[in-house]
């Protein structure tokens, strides 16, 4: 790495490793940089007569701290002038280095977007995660959530975004999009991700969602319906799918029973959603459109799927 200036040398003084510095130190020794630059760089700026772009490896890093503070463009453009932390992580230099501006970091956003290129950094961080035997596929639970859009019209078109929509859960409505996910059901991985607007169907996602390797499937009540369970049945495959009671009839104490049980096996499931909304404070969408919000949604689970074994991928391996 560079000499650091006297300006820069401030981090390098500081008496306490605060909470986020930790962070960021685990996630730069598990998130594997070059696999993942091997699959931006093709389609990166290279340096001509004009403008010389910022290092690949700066933006991309850049790009992920937005995603796990919940960064804004134009905030993120503050942070690097004013967090020194921030600024080292993205290997940037207050004494000697300009700060990407906020229209540069948008731009850099576009062109993952434009290229499909969340979808492919979700692929190839699943792939590391498959050869360190992390990511099995046994079984599978699919489960989904709902990501709330804001409701104001208060926009340059003057209205909602209408690629969300309005759906009904319990006796609250909401509006947004949904995250369909299927999940390794002994890792708690995401192997499996589906971005739709928010009236649709969890059921009509199901078996896209599957890998087609699983011996067992498990999922919620609002999965039970005899289309889901006769393609496991077709398909041989272990039906853990909890049942619904029929209309003014509770459960049987066996329905019960195995509702119990399944409810322990797809638990794991939702871990990836905690992390995303909890760790990450994803709870609202930012940008309008399906197709923006879901390769977030990519790389966010990417960076998840890190996270939750970060402390397996930094133990030395025998």
């Amino acid at each position: 790495m560079k000499q650091l200036s006297f300006a820069a040398r401030e981090f390098a003084k500081k008496p306490k490793q605060t909470r986020r510095e930790k962070f960021l130190l685990e996630m730069d020794a598990v998130v594997p940089w070059s696999r993942l630059m091997s699959v931006i760089e093709p389609h990166y700026p290279k340096a001509g007569n004009g403008r010389r772009p910022y290092e690949l490896p700066t933006m991309l890093r850049i790009h992920f701290m937005q995603q796990w503070f919940g960064y804004s463009d134009a905030t993120m453009e503050e942070a690097l002038h004013e967090v020194p932390l921030l600024r080292h992580f993205a290997g940037l230099d207050a004494g000697t280095d300009t700060m990407p501006d906020e229209t540069t970091i948008l731009n850099f956003r576009h062109l993952l977007e434009r290229h499909s290129l969340s979808s492919a950094l979700f692929a190839e961080v699943n792939g590391l995660l498959l050869e360190r035997g992390l990511l099995l596929r046994e079984g599978t639970t699919v489960d989904a959530t709902l990501i709330a859009a804001p409701p104001s019209t208060k926009n340059r078109e003057g209205k909602r975004d209408p690629e969300m929509s309005q759906t009904k859960k319990g006796n609250q409505w909401y509006f947004g999009m949904k995250a369909h996910i299927g999940v390794d059901d002994e890792s708690g991985l995401v192997h499996s991700l589906i971005g739709t607007t928010a009236k649709v169907s969890d059921m009509s996602q199901f078996t896209q969602l599957l890998h087609g390797e699983e011996e067992r499937v498990s999922a919620d009540r609002g999965y039970d319906y005899p289309q889901i369970h006769r393609h496991l049945q077709e398909n041989l495959i272990e039906d853990w799918v909890a049942l619904k009671g029929k209309p003014g009839k509770g459960l049987s104490a066996w329905a019960q029973g195995l509702n119990h049980a399944i409810a322990q096996v797809r638990a794991i499931g939702e871990h990836p959603f905690r992390i995303l909304k909890r760790q990450f404070g994803y709870t609202q969408v930012r940008y309008r459109g399906l197709a923006k919000n879901t390769a977030q949604l990519f790389t966010l689970f990417a960076l998840g799927n890190l996270f939750q074994v970060r402390r397996a991928l930094l133990a030395p391996r025998a």
